[in-house]
């Protein structure tokens, strides 16, 4: 929950605030996908479908980021639209949210950031694409997403159609394990691959119902058991990418990294946005069906809690 001394610093959006005074059914969502995930106008359209899907799903969206220094909780439709033409937005991991702030920027915040701000006004539930994890090659860069480290942490449950493909499933899932975290498959026994509905490994936990999904957090909670959990949700089977056919686009756009040089934070929106030029925008459609898709089940888990 939010320490007092970050109140100054947080502006919660009057129906986020109604809800969660209420003790309704509130869903958090990232808004790196908007900043650095879809080109303009696809992004704000996005956004907009998405929350319209959690309020049909009987829940209260609140989008996340940051502007101009201030961390929102939900954001109006102007917001919204402003974030999405905006071009030189920070991406914000648990490192540089307080930088932002401090300084008064805009951003997006990835799925760690996003799980920091839902935790401090007691949001429960996110609902993002994919989340960040292993990168391939890690063994040499040791670059490792901070969503890891972040979902040991917070208790917030996570809807995401599994790591994104670009990066090294088996690792994350063993990192994942490591640091404590429960990762569970909604409905599947093998893990989803983001555009595709199967990957080679196996899911860890699986669970059929949002009822149990949320009575399995409940009883974490009540057992102290710190941290949150990760639902791997797959992408519709009408609308997934083969992982034969993706392994290809995905091969191609890292050779295209290594390359140029790409590393860092740069390196996924170069790689997303590599594969949408070379699945001529399938990659696109898929990206927002599985998020459209994660925020429905977010909303019966949030329904269900």
């Amino acid at each position: 929950m939010t320490p007092e001394t970050a109140r100054p610093f947080i502006d919660i959006h009057a129906p986020v605030a109604q809800a969660l005074a209420a003790g309704r059914p509130v869903v958090a969502l990232e808004s790196t996908i908007i900043t650095h995930g879809m080109p303009y106008p696809d992004n704000g359209a996005m956004a907009a479908d998405v929350e319209k899907i959690i309020t049909d799903g009987g829940a209260v969206p609140a989008t996340i980021a940051v502007v101009a220094g201030r961390i929102k909780i939900g954001l109006s439709d102007g917001e919204r639209e402003s974030l999405a033409m905006t071009g030189d937005a920070m991406k914000l991991s648990r490192a540089d949210l307080g930088f932002a702030v401090a300084q008064g920027r805009t951003g997006g915040t990835t799925v760690a950031a996003t799980m920091i701000a839902a935790h401090m006004v007691g949001i429960k539930v996110f609902a993002t694409g994919g989340i960040g994890g292993v990168h391939k090659g890690a063994e040499k860069s040791f670059d490792i997403s901070a969503d890891l480290d972040e979902l040991a942490r917070t208790p917030v449950i996570v809807v995401s159609a599994g790591a994104k493909a670009i990066l090294d499933i088996e690792k994350t899932l063993e990192v994942l394990e490591t640091r404590g975290v429960p990762v569970v498959g909604h409905g599947c026994e093998t893990m989803p691959a983001f555009w595709s509905r199967h990957s080679p490994f196996r899911a860890p936990l699986t669970l059929y119902r949002p009822e149990d999904i949320a009575h399995f957090y409940q009883t974490r909670q009540a057992l102290g058991l710190s941290g949150g959990m990760l639902i791997a949700n797959p992408v519709p089977e009408t609308h997934e990418i083969p992982a034969e056919e993706m392994a290809a686009y995905i091969e191609a756009a890292q050779k295209a990294a290594e390359a140029l040089n790409v590393t860092g934070k740069a390196v996924t929106p170069f790689l997303l946005s590599k594969i949408l030029e070379l699945t001529g925008g399938r990659s696109l459609k898929t990206n927002i069906a599985l998020v459209e898709n994660n925020a429905r089940l977010a909303a019966k888990i949030a329904r269900a809690l």
